[in-house]
């Protein structure tokens, strides 16, 4: 059984998105919160399976609010964002920041309790191919020194794992390529996420692009 926040100032928005998940017969608790330092407090004072998360909020903004629910959190939520535009520098931002995926404001009824549903279950919540178009979009070759190392410190076949997964192959396909069962393929990703301190799948295709293992416009 799932509990939802669902973060958003617009009142109208708000109450929207939250009227339709409680008619899930999955989700038992919706909560409706109207800025980023109360989600932060909720998120680390109840335990939350997924928080919808408005970007562009009022004092504390969305991609702060999810960097501190995902850091402090004693058990971090899923976060989606909810965006107007799906190639936008922000949704970049949330998605290295460690989001799960992002949903346009006006999504569909169905497709909302969906994708409630797959972040759930840790799977990605859109196309591959929407991933990359974005963070091909907005990729900068910014990350850390500390991330770099981390990165370095992969065996090579995580490294070709991640590097995979950055061109928006799914695990079936990965197994296929590397001849070794999907099982396999899931292992390595359970340490890569761990090694690098990732939090989503979408998180591990960012590090992909900035770590330089997967170059913009590189073909699958």
């Amino acid at each position: 059984m799932t509990r939802v926040l669902v973060v958003d100032d617009q009142e109208l928005v708000r109450a929207g998105l939250a009227s339709l998940l409680r008619t899930a017969p999955d989700i038992t608790d919706v909560r409706e919160i109207s800025d980023g330092e109360a989600a932060v407090e909720a998120a680390c004072r109840e335990r939350w399976d997924v928080v919808l998360m408005d970007i562009r909020l009022p004092g504390m903004s969305g991609i702060t609010a999810t960097e501190e629910i995902l850091e402090k959190a004693p058990d971090p939520p899923h976060v989606i964002v909810l965006t107007t535009f799906d190639v936008d520098e922000y949704v970049y931002a949330a998605l290295r920041a460690g989001a799960s995926g992002f949903l346009l404001k006006d999504t569909s009824p169905r497709r909302l309790v969906e994708a409630v549903e797959v972040v759930t279950r840790g799977e990605m919540l859109f196309a591959p191919a929407v991933t990359r178009r974005l963070v091909e979009a907005y990729t900068r070759q910014s990350a850390s020194t500390v991330e770099l190392e981390a990165v370095s410190e992969l065996t090579a076949r995580e490294r070709e794992v991640l590097r995979l997964v950055g061109l928006g192959i799914d695990n079936e396909a990965i197994a296929q390529q590397l001849h070794v069962t999907e099982g396999t393929v899931k292992t390595h990703l359970y340490r890569i996420m761990g090694k690098l301190s990732l939090n989503s799948r979408a998180q591990a295709v960012v590090m992909a692009y900035e770590s330089g293992l997967v170059v913009p416009g590189q073909a699958r």
